[in-house]
């Protein structure tokens, strides 16, 4: 397993080096000029062209990219223009925020997901289980930019049950937090809880129909038994790694919620950077995101390990 872990561990390098080197080329691709995006469009031509000098994008792109890089390697993520402060700063302020809806998130999906995941395969061919599949069907289609609009409509516009905007302050005690978070949770783990349900679903119909769960009812084990604790244990592999990829997920999503609700964290910090042109910010950002889709795949793959000893990453069974 070691050695499986070092591998995982050398393999990001040259990943993160794919994600740097894409994201300072798009960034550059990005109509509009930073220099202008700081001072205004009121600004004078003279002027543009000292802050493009003192941004250093008066360089040619090459000199531009081996700067950066060195930057990089150094551990300096650059000075955000916009912000006028350290990119790594404004990173670790919104972090939490993020982590805050996107983990709640993905939790209620995984048990939601698991619940009617099993619901359904037990009474497969049922009007339930075709219900819940349709249901999972439509959740993983639902554009989240839409269902978020229209989760405001109606319980924030007509309803008037929920607040829309921002994350509440615990200064006004939790409760007030839990109120802001209720629509984007509920938005961020709509799909999250689909593909949960689907896959937990196939997992178990696999399960139930194999030897060892015909052999644990033919001794009289409760069915209730058999199911959640012996055939969930065996078709749980295929839902930690679906639980990966939907927890690195949640902060691509994150970008489209926090948008919606105006949640201070890495995706209104993104579309802001975008907006503004400010190239250091959007590259330290996305840099962020791929390093944490990577750390969580290998970690996912160091779970499933421990789940399945027999399962070997470094050829076959």
């Amino acid at each position: 397993m070691f050695k499986t872990i070092l591998i995982r561990c050398l393999q990001i390098l040259p990943s993160l080096f794919v994600v740097v080197t894409l994201t300072f080329i798009l960034t550059r691709m990005i109509p509009g000029d930073p220099a202008r995006a700081v001072l205004g469009p009121q600004a004078s031509v003279e002027d543009v062209q000292k802050m493009r000098e003192t941004m250093g994008l008066d360089q040619p792109l090459a000199s531009q990219y081996k700067d950066y890089m060195i930057q990089i390697a150094k551990g300096d993520f650059g000075v955000s223009y916009s912000y006028n402060q350290p990119v790594l700063g404004l990173i670790a302020k919104r972090i939490p925020n993020t982590l805050l809806l996107a983990l709640p998130s993905v939790l209620i999906a995984l048990l939601a997901g698991l619940l009617i995941g099993v619901t359904s395969a037990v009474r497969q061919g049922t009007f339930v289980d075709y219900l819940f599949m349709v249901l999972a069907l439509v959740g993983v289609s639902m554009p989240i930019f839409w269902l978020g609009l229209m989760l405001v409509l109606v319980f924030s516009v007509h309803l008037g049950w929920l607040p829309v905007l921002g994350m509440g302050s615990i200064s006004q005690g939790i409760g007030d937090v839990i109120r802001h978070m209720v629509l984007p949770c509920f938005c961020l783990a709509t799909i999250p809880t689909a593909t949960f349900s689907r896959i937990t679903r196939s997992s178990i119909l696999e399960s139930i129909h194999g030897d060892s769960i015909r052999a644990l009812r033919a001794r009289g084990i409760k069915e209730s038994v058999v199911i959640w604790k012996y055939a969930l244990k065996s078709a749980l592999p295929p839902v930690v790694t679906v639980l990966g990829l939907q927890l690195a997920g949640c902060f691509a999503g994150a970008i489209l919620t926090e948008t919606i609700f105006a949640w201070p964290g890495m995706g209104t910090l993104i579309v802001g950077a975008i907006d503004n042109r400010d190239y250091a910010l959007i590259q330290g950002a996305v840099l962020v995101i791929a390093l944490a889709f990577v750390i969580i795949n290998m970690l996912v793959d160091v779970v499933y390990m421990i789940i399945n000893p027999n399962v070997s990453y470094e050829g076959g069974f």
